[in-house]
C-alpha cells in the first residue's frame, strides 16, 4: 500500500473508534482531505484509494487542479478565509464553502453562482475560541448571518464550521466543538434544516466526533506535513 492508502485507511479506523466510542455510525462522519499545497496528483492517487471530497483554501491554486482534474468525480470544499475578489471563483468550482462569516460575500457568491449549477452547499464558520486570530463569526451572530444566507437562492445553508485554537488538551477541544454543536442545536430549533457539523481536523477529530461532528476536515494525517508555498 501507499503512504496515501496507508494514511486513508489508519483516518478511517480513527473516525469508526471515535463513532462507535460515540455511540454513532461512522458512516455519519464524512471525510474531507485537505489537499491545499498538494499537487493534483497526490488527489488523484486519494481518488484511487476511494477519497472523493477535497479541502483547498487558496482559490487560484484550487481551480488548477480542479481542471486537471475534471475527469474524476471529486468533490470540492473551500474551507478558506474568502477575499472578495475570490468568490467568483468560489462560485463557479466548488460544491462547498466552510467558511463564510459575512453576508458580503454570501451575496456576491450568490450572484456569481452560475444557474445552470444545483446550489452552492454552505456553512457558516463561527470563532468558537474567541480569539481575534481567528475567523468566523462570534457566537449568537450566525441567527443573523443564517437568515441572510436562507434568502439567496443559489446559496443552500447547511450548518456551522468552526477551526478553534490548536490544543493538546482534550476537554478543551470537547467544550469548543460542544459549544459549535449547541449554536448548531439553536438555529435548527429557530427553524432551520440544518445537517452539517464541520469540526475537527488531523489532532483533534476524535473529540469532534464525540461532540457531533458530521464532517472532518483532515489534512496532515492523509497526506503528510505541509509542502511550503
Amino acid at each position: 500500500m501507499t503512504t496515501i492508502a496507508t494514511n486513508l485507511q489508519a483516518v478511517h479506523d480513527r473516525i469508526r473508534r471515535a463513532a462507535q466510542s460515540a455511540g454513532r455510525p461512522p458512516s455519519a462522519i464524512a471525510l474531507v482531505a485537505v489537499s491545499k499545497t498538494w499537487p493534483a496528483e497526490k488527489i488523484a492517487e486519494a481518488h484511487a484509494c476511494g477519497q472523493n471530497a477535497f479541502g483547498e483554501n487558496y482559490v487560484q491554486e484550487a481551480m488548477g487542479k480542479i481542471t486537471r482534474l475534471a475527469h474524476l468525480p471529486l468533490e470540492w470544499h473551500f474551507i478558506g478565509p474568502i477575499q472578495s475578489n475570490k468568490t467568483r471563483g468560489i462560485a463557479e468550482h466548488f460544491q462547498w464553502v466552510h467558511s463564510v462569516e459575512r453576508e458580503k460575500i454570501a451575496i456576491r457568491i450568490n450572484d456569481a453562482r452560475p444557474a445552470r449549477l444545483p446550489p452552492l452547499n454552505v456553512c457558516i464558520q463561527v470563532n468558537v475560541s474567541g480569539q481575534a486570530s481567528k475567523s468566523g463569526v462570534a457566537p449568537g451572530d450566525e441567527l443573523a448571518l443564517a437568515r441572510a444566507i436562507t434568502a439567496l437562492p443559489q446559496l443552500r445553508l447547511r450548518g456551522l464550521m468552526a477551526i478553534p485554537e490548536p490544543t493538546p488538551d482534550a476537554g478543551v477541544q470537547r467544550r469548543r466543538f460542544a459549544r459549535l454543536r449547541e449554536l448548531k442545536d439553536g438555529l435548527v430549533a429557530a427553524g432551520f434544516a440544518l445537517d452539517t457539523l464541520s469540526m475537527g481536523m488531523s489532532d483533534d477529530l476524535e473529540a469532534a466526533i464525540l461532540e457531533g461532528a458530521t464532517m472532518v476536515r483532515v489534512g496532515t494525517a492523509i497526506f503528510g506535513r505541509r509542502q511550503k508555498q
